[in-house]
């Protein structure tokens, strides 16, 4: 009798038969059967090693994942429908790409789970291995075969998969091996060092005190004079290293930030360790006493004129921040109404030239509060831009992500909604210098347009989306849309 394995061989044979690879004409079988055989050597899980060899069965035959879970079990048609891309409806697959490819990608970076991880480095590096067998025969000409002819996308595509496998998989032989091709077919992509063991410190957060939480991650207390930044899963070891680098250069540019001396493991996760003795967050100062919530909105105002009070020049090499905006539209609004997109898009694209410095993710799980002095973590948005960003950011945080459920703002910063809506009312009139209502109400408005694109973009991440998120993806369509009748300028 056959185990599950073997069925899986000659199950996928079958629906695979007269299949060839287009450029180098070999049976298509010996695909799946390769990463059967990478997977082998991470794993002796026999439906990981079966979802290997029928990875491919859904995406690219009559077979479905209804019979490969009849045949082959949950689990199995599970872990094959993480590695499925939607292609047997698509008439233009070159065109379509990227597309596949994000989407693809959001569930190897929303998922924890080991399988998921390990079938996909089976299969990235069975397929990069024909690419650079075949980059060193055809050199350049390669591109123009593939259904994607631009290696930067290439590029990115692999390399996006090689950040969110590091932490998991670093000390397999295959992510090794796909490190070097990926660095045979692109020079420097990443520090050959990767391509041997390596280990990290590994720490415990077991016990520590949660100080604040924030979208990439939480802050812990270590001990008494280290806190822990712990990154959430999708972070990679290059977004840690981004951040740190940020932060040295940003300390030198004079904004007030704590600079991590390591990067360490904590579980299947990054951490970055920081030296602040007695520090609190913010959002604790607030949290014990949010009677003085004006205290420190005044506070907040000032650390951001700060930063907007720092100009950058081209040799400081910060990215531009309008490229982040437009990608809230181009992620969020431009999928659901075209032309008020192109409106957005316009509103943000007139904004005058700036070299202003942003930090990105201006909120009060961010800023510590060091022998009296604010110190601002999270550094990996620091950017150049016009400060309406940094305002629309703050009303993200404070004001719209709990518009729908005020508990996720309550969870977020550890203080009440109420509250938060105050510290924000309190933060513009201080950061404005004004009382003025009019003024106020302006550039209110302002920054909650930029808001409703973000929260639009934020909701369009999920796989799949409920009715409750199509309901509020229209509220919110609806909120742009008057507000862009009222705005003709982002300028403040």
């Amino acid at each position: 009798m056959m185990n599950k394995v073997e069925e899986a061989i000659v199950y996928a044979t079958i629906l695979h038969q007269g299949r060839v690879h287009k450029i180098t004409n070999i049976p298509f079988i010996l695909h799946p059967l390769e990463v059967a055989q990478i997977l082998s050597t991470m794993t002796k899980d026999e439906d990981m090693i079966t979802a290997g060899i029928l990875h491919d069965i859904v995406e690219d035959t009559d077979g479905s994942l209804q019979e490969i879970e009849k045949r082959f079990g949950e689990r199995v048609a599970f872990l094959v429908s993480s590695e499925s891309e939607d292609k047997k409806n698509d008439k233009n697959k070159p065109a379509s790409w990227k597309r596949r490819k994000e989407e693809a990608l959001k569930v190897l970076i929303n998922s924890e789970d080991i399988g998921v991880k390990m079938v996909w480095l089976a299969d990235k590096l069975a397929n990069i291995r024909s690419l650079a067998r075949m980059y060193s025969e055809l050199g350049d000409g390669l591109w123009q075969r593939l259904d994607e002819g631009d290696p930067d996308e290439q590029k990115w595509y692999y390399q996006t998969v090689a950040e969110n496998l590091e932490l998991t998989l670093n000390k397999t032989g295959a992510f090794k091996e796909y490190i070097k091709h990926v660095n045979y077919i692109w020079p420097g992509t990443f520090d050959s060092d990767k391509a041997r063991y390596r280990k990290y410190r590994e720490v415990s957060i077991d016990g520590c005190k949660l100080l604040g939480r924030g979208a990439k991650g939480e802050v812990y207390r270590y001990d008494d004079e280290l806190v822990i930044k712990v990154f959430n899963n999708n972070n990679t070891y290059h977004d840690v290293e981004q951040e740190i680098a940020l932060s040295r250069k940003a300390f030198i540019l004079g904004i007030p930030t704590a600079i991590s001396f390591g990067i360490v493991s904590v579980g299947d996760r990054y951490g970055a360790m920081y030296e602040l003795v007695d520090a609190e967050t913010v959002s604790g100062c607030i949290s014990r006493d949010q009677g003085r919530v004006e205290v420190y909105a005044k506070l907040m105002a000032e650390l951001a004129h700060e930063i907007h009070s720092i100009e950058v020049t081209d040799e400081d090499i910060f990215p531009d921040a309008i490229g982040r905006c437009l990608e809230y539209i181009e992620g969020g609004i431009e999928r659901v109404d075209e032309e008020l997109s192109e409106r957005c898009r316009k509103l943000i694209e007139a904004l005058p030239p700036s070299n202003t410095l942003v930090h990105g993710d201006f909120h009060t799980g961010n800023v510590f509060i060091h022998n009296g002095e604010p110190l601002l973590i999270d550094m990996d948005r620091i950017s150049r831009g016009y400060p309406i960003m940094e305002l629309g950011d703050f009303y993200y945080f404070y004001v719209v992500l709990g518009e729908d459920d005020p508990s996720v703002v309550e969870k977020f910063m550890g203080f009440s909604y109420e509250t938060s809506r105050r510290l924000f009312d309190y933060f513009l009139r201080y950061y404005l210098g004004t009382e003025d209502e009019d003024r106020i109400r302006e550039v209110k408005e302002k920054a909650s347009l930029l808001s409703y694109l973000r929260i639009i973009r934020k909701i369009n991440k999920n796989v799949d989306l409920s009715d409750k998120d199509k309901k509020r993806i229209e509220g919110y369509r609806e909120k742009i849309s008057e507000l862009t009748d009222r705005i003709d300028s982002l300028d403040i």
